[in-house]
């Protein structure tokens, strides 16, 4: 089944609206939200009860204190929906942090090095999900062991007991501008490990057509509160 991921970033306890991944620009999701009139996160998920949630911890990412304030929030979510959680990893304790709160912890390349994905991945298979980030048409990448094609880092990944694989394109987070569907085409079948779409979502068709594709599932957040993905399918599944 086509997965519809429910994105959550919390900031200080509250869900914001992502837009272009400029995270300061970020603004509480009920100022502009047509299916919730709180930006208070479990209220959120019990009102729209997604299957699937992905959440990223903007004090975490961003290094603002107090950093652990949203830990508690998110491990109650967790008992709602399988949780996803991406709070900028960088070393194995980040992992072992993450696993605590969230059923699956996300390395994204902005901030993980090869190594750390290799080690956690080996230590909790099925439990983490690798986030290939890009921005401006390039990887976003700290370690110089990670490849500059996109291709090349799936390749790598195919090797590790990965949940899953996220391409996170940051320029169309939050922007509902669509998606490069033969560049996803290709990537989805030189993965052996699922991939799901980040960013750039437009709609219901967008769904369908990435389904089309080969993709697994799809992380969506603006197309829900702009009421052009209904939120039923996060509970129930793309059909039709």
């Amino acid at each position: 089944m086509f997965r519809v991921v429910f994105v959550m970033d919390i900031f200080n306890r509250n869900v914001v609206l992502a837009k272009g991944g400029v995270r300061e620009n970020y603004r509480p999701v009920s100022d502009s939200s047509a299916v919730c009139r709180t930006s208070a996160p479990m209220e959120i998920v019990e009102s729209l009860r997604p299957r699937e949630v992905y959440i990223a911890d903007l004090n975490a990412l961003q290094g603002k204190d107090p950093l652990n304030i949203n830990a508690e929030i998110i491990r109650e979510i967790s008992l709602k929906a399988d949780t996803m959680l991406d709070f900028g990893i960088s070393f194995l304790k980040d992992v072992d942090k993450a696993l605590s709160i969230a059923g699956t912890a996300i390395i994204g390349t902005e901030t993980g090095t090869l190594a750390v994905i290799k080690d956690a991945a080996s230590r909790n298979p099925g439990r983490i999900s690798v986030s290939i980030d890009v921005k401006h048409g390039k990887i976003l990448k700290q370690d110089p062991e990670i490849p500059e094609d996109p291709f090349e880092v799936v390749k790598l990944l195919n090797e590790l007991p990965l949940k899953d694989l996220i391409f996170l394109d940051l320029d169309r987070v939050g922007t509902a501008s669509g998606f490069d569907p033969e560049f996803l085409r290709k990537l989805a079948e030189t993965s052996v490990h699922d991939v799901l779409l980040a960013g750039g979502v437009r709609g219901m068709e967008d769904l369908f057509t990435l389904n089309s594709l080969g993709v697994k599932g799809a992380l969506v957040a603006t197309a829900v509160h702009s009421g052009s993905v209904h939120p039923e399918v996060m509970t129930l599944g793309l059909k039709g």
